[in-house]
């Protein structure tokens, strides 16, 4: 006989999955509430809503007890699984690639259909390059924290040391500050510090998904790393990123900014925005469509912002979650955020024409904002321009231009939607097949200044573009836009790394992240523990002589999150 405790106490999964899910969206109970009542994590909450939301648990025709309701899969798809399974891949990257390919199956669908074509599981962290796997070394079954009294008198060799040449610069930042003040979860056998190191290191090593960390989950150096045995498998690192908030990523992005400002590391006085699409290849994906510059189309993605300080070029904000409807006022948005980093510094905002709207740039003018942006042009400007008088020749400083002298002419111009006046700077002989219309509330800098600092913002441009390929944002493997914003959050963690290390290098002060990565950070390397002490020995390479010349010994050699260890790098 049943009573209320069918209703109360379910015993049945997909019963459970379901009043777990009404308890959410019915009685707007909090994830943690929700998933205390229902044995579930606050992140596994998260992600059943996900998967509710977007059609992949349904309830119309309930699961009889003791049965699982298959998904059918037809035979093409059956034979790539297959395929890639031949190639070792696991099926949480078999399940990525399918998705990239617009076919949304889920992982556990994948190991069903493994299991009936007669594949055995893959032993775990089993996906290594060749050539990467020490022989003999017992993998771990679980990722867990360590003590530094379990390392002591070991030694490791690790596949990627070179992301501890980044440990001095995190300490700088104080890393395990920032993630605590961020207010970020961690789970019962990892902490909150751990998975955001477990995310920024592969950041840090260039891999182009997480889906990948299989190549380096068997490194137990790269654990080290995050105080981990072995870094986190996909599924928990997946979850994880599923369970973060909105308010969570915002305190994370506003707590890291701050410190990036406080150590001076940013200029500030002249900010560029940019939008960028991360696509998304699934068919079954509600994203919007967006317009992505990389492609040169419009597609279905999640559209992200990035502000990026024009003299030091490092990330300053994102955003990940932008409708349509929303973008326009972007620019408000990043000054509302940019109030709480900097009250007393006013930016020179710099943007493309269709970032905005004129009664918006009459919104930053009356706020006492400074602004550079393109007007846009109409066949009658363009036709117009060769009757303008006069022209003037003008030098433009900034290096490695290939047209640094172009005519410019300057007028004061009304335009519809925008109160006041604005000065327009005509720039032709730049290289471009049709003349550059500038158009500012900037009356006082130099015409030279003006057109620098919109010039400028190209080769920031150029410097976003490369961070995007290589720290990998390039696609979606899920309509998740908390995922991504946490995705570009860390990029800019990653991004802003990379550059501290830059500028201590001599002769690559200006290089860009992917350089860094080949000549100073790719590469094997052993770990040694004893007495408190870690020493990473690099082997000999060409460039290690501009790594002995760091002055390491001006920086932080005592690292907090592994128990205050005292680093030593060693570059024969």
């Amino acid at each position: 006989m049943r009573d209320e405790k069918f209703f109360l106490h379910p015993t049945h999964e997909w019963q459970r999955r379901y009043e777990a899910l009404r308890a959410s969206f019915v009685d707007r109970l909090p994830a943690k509430v929700v998933g205390e009542k229902f044995g579930y994590s606050p992140g596994y909450v998260n992600f059943l809503r996900h998967q509710f939301v977007y059609g992949k648990i349904d309830f119309s025709e309930p699961v009889p007890e003791d049965k699982v309701k298959r998904r059918k899969v037809d035979a093409v798809t059956r034979n790539k699984i297959c395929t890639w399974r031949e190639h070792r891949l696991s099926a949480g990257e078999i399940a990525q690639l399918l998705s990239e390919d617009g076919i949304e199956i889920s992982i556990r669908t994948v190991e069903r259909i493994l299991a009936e074509e007669g594949y055995p599981k893959l032993p775990r962290r089993a996906r290594l390059k060749i050539g990467l796997t020490v022989q003999g070394a017992k993998v771990p079954e679980t990722s867990q924290t360590i003590t530094m009294g379990q390392w002591d008198n070991t030694t490791h060799e690790c596949q990627d040391a070179g992301i501890f040449i980044f440990a001095p610069f995190i300490q700088r930042l104080d890393i395990p500050q920032i993630v605590q003040k961020a207010g970020l979860p961690g789970s019962k056998m990892i902490p909150a510090i751990s998975y955001f190191l477990s995310f920024l290191a592969v950041k840090l090593v260039g891999t182009q998904r997480y889906a990948h960390m299989g190549d380096h989950a068997f490194d137990s150096g790269l654990g080290l790393f995050a105080k981990l045995n072995v870094l986190p498998k996909t599924t928990a690192m997946s979850t994880y990123s599923y369970g973060l908030n909105s308010p969570e990523l915002l305190r994370l992005q506003h707590t890291f900014v701050k410190q990036v400002n406080k150590l001076g590391l940013i200029d500030k006085h002249v900010i560029n925005l940019d939008f960028h699409t991360v696509p998304h290849f699934g068919e079954e994906s509600v994203l919007q469509q967006h317009w992505a510059g990389a492609r040169n189309k419009r597609m279905k993605g999640a559209l992200t912002l990035f502000a990026q300080d024009a003299a030091s070029k490092l990330i300053l904000y994102t955003a990940a979650d932008i409708q349509k409807d929303e973008a326009d006022d972007q620019v408000l948005s990043f000054l509302k955020y940019w109030q709480g980093i900097q009250r007393k510094v006013e930016p020179t905002v710099v943007f493309d024409s269709r970032f905005t709207t004129y009664a918006n740039l009459s919104a930053l003018n009356q706020r006492g904002i400074k602004f550079i942006t393109l007007r846009r042009r109409g066949k009658k400007l363009i036709k117009n321009v060769n009757k303008l008088k006069p022209w003037k020749r003008i030098h433009i400083p900034h290096a490695k231009r290939k047209f640094p002298n172009p005519l410019v002419h300057e007028s004061i111009i009304e335009i519809k939607d925008y109160e006041g006046t604005l000065r327009q700077v005509i720039i032709k002989g730049n290289g471009h097949e049709k003349p550059v219309f500038l158009i500012t509330n900037d009356f006082d800098s130099p015409l030279e200044l003006v057109a620098g600092n919109y010039s400028r913002r190209w080769r920031v441009e150029n410097a976003i573009s490369e961070a995007v390929k290589f720290f990998s944002l390039n696609a979606l493997s899920s309509p998740i836009l908390v995922k991504v914003h946490f995705d570009v959050i860390m990029t800019m963690i990653a991004d802003t790394l990379y550059s501290m290390l830059a500028k201590n290098l001599r002769g690559f002060e200006d290089c860009d992240a992917p350089k860094i990565y080949r000549h100073f950070i790719k590469g094997k390397g052993k770990i040694a523990a004893k007495d408190g002490n870690l020493s990473v020995v690099y082997p000999k390479r060409a460039h290690n002589p501009i790594l002995r010349a760091v002055p390491w010994h001006r920086m932080p050699s005592v690292l907090n999150w592994l128990e205050d260890v005292n680093l030593q790098l060693i570059f024969p």
